[in-house]
């Protein structure tokens, strides 16, 4: 399957990253290079594009879109390592960075990958075909209580003590492989409308997975440490979960005076890093939802480092 990505919010994102065209930008979740096919137009030849992603086939679809530029640089990694992929490659400062969180459309809709409770194919679900962890091995070796808490905190599954105690229960007679086994025993335990706890469940299971939410905080304030003065960081998130840490991390980053309204001056000694652009997520246009219902659920934030 050819490995096709349609970027959410695409000019939006170019619109706030405001690039320079002698500039060094991130395109940290590079995927098909939809966005990153966007940033390097904008470039001149003493800019930079650097485009990362976990995922092998991801990397060499963005180098065959984006062969006819040469300031673009290709990282085999996580957006989480972002600051140390930067700095082996010896730089310390950046204009803009992107994040497209979640998992891409190629992803979703290529049957071996595992990620969709649409399509028959063994439980996987790694966006790093080379780690070790798989869903499959997340489903039928992790305890009722450690099932439970994932699908509730990474899927906000009220049913998810349910749904975990069938996940053992059935996995006593025979290792649960497949999507659509897995997709069974959800629906004998939530009865009724079972759809939103397919997408709940294989979510909660996807960030378990790929270690998702553990270090989004810590790539975020990394991100925005190797801004230069006046640059941005974008990023799109697909669930809540991803959107509050982006929230409060933007929130704490931007500081907030605590001295109370009647000092002459402040004395908290808090201390801002830059500014929120968007007060309120940016949501893609009523178009963009028809034409690709994958943006219906996109939040995009963006912050700007104080110069």
């Amino acid at each position: 399957m050819e490995f096709k990505h349609e970027p959410i919010m695409l000019m939006q994102c170019m619109e706030y990253l405001n690039i320079k065209p002698d500039g060094i930008y991130v395109d940290g979740t590079i995927g098909g290079a939809g966005h990153s096919s966007e940033i390097v137009k904008r470039l001149s030849e003493k800019g930079l594009l650097i485009g990362i992603d976990r995922d092998k086939e991801a990397l060499a679809a963005s180098q065959k879109r984006l062969a006819n530029y040469s300031n673009v640089k290709y990282v085999w990694g996580r957006h989480e390592d972002l600051k140390s992929h930067l700095e082996s490659l010896g730089i310390s400062k950046m204009d803009g960075v992107l994040l497209d969180l979640g998992v891409s459309s190629y992803q979703i809709d290529e049957p071996s990958r595992g990620f969709s409770y649409t399509k028959n194919s063994s439980l996987d679900m790694r966006m790093n075909k080379e780690q070790v962890l798989t869903a499959k091995d997340v489903v039928n070796s992790y305890s009722v209580e450690e099932l439970e808490r994932i699908f509730k905190e990474y899927g906000e599954e009220k049913f998810s003590k349910r749904i975990a105690g069938k996940i053992v229960e059935s996995r006593k007679t025979k290792a649960i492989e497949t999507t659509y086994e897995l997709a069974d025993i959800i629906r004998s335990a939530v009865y009724q409308n079972p759809i939103d706890s397919f997408k709940r469940v294989f979510q909660a299971i996807r960030i378990e997975v790929n270690g998702e939410l553990k270090e989004l905080e810590q790539a975020i304030r990394d991100s925005i440490e190797m801004l230069n003065g006046g640059g941005r960081i974008c990023i799109i998130t697909f669930h809540s979960l991803e959107d509050r840490i982006v929230k409060n991390t933007f929130v704490d980053l931007e500081g907030r005076c605590t001295c109370p309204k009647d000092f002459p001056k402040c004395v908290c000694g808090y201390k801002s890093y830059g500014k929120i652009i968007t007060k309120k997520p940016l949501v893609a246009s009523e178009d963009e939802q028809e034409k690709n219902p994958r943006s219906k659920s996109a939040k995009l934030r963006v912050f700007e480092k104080r110069g």
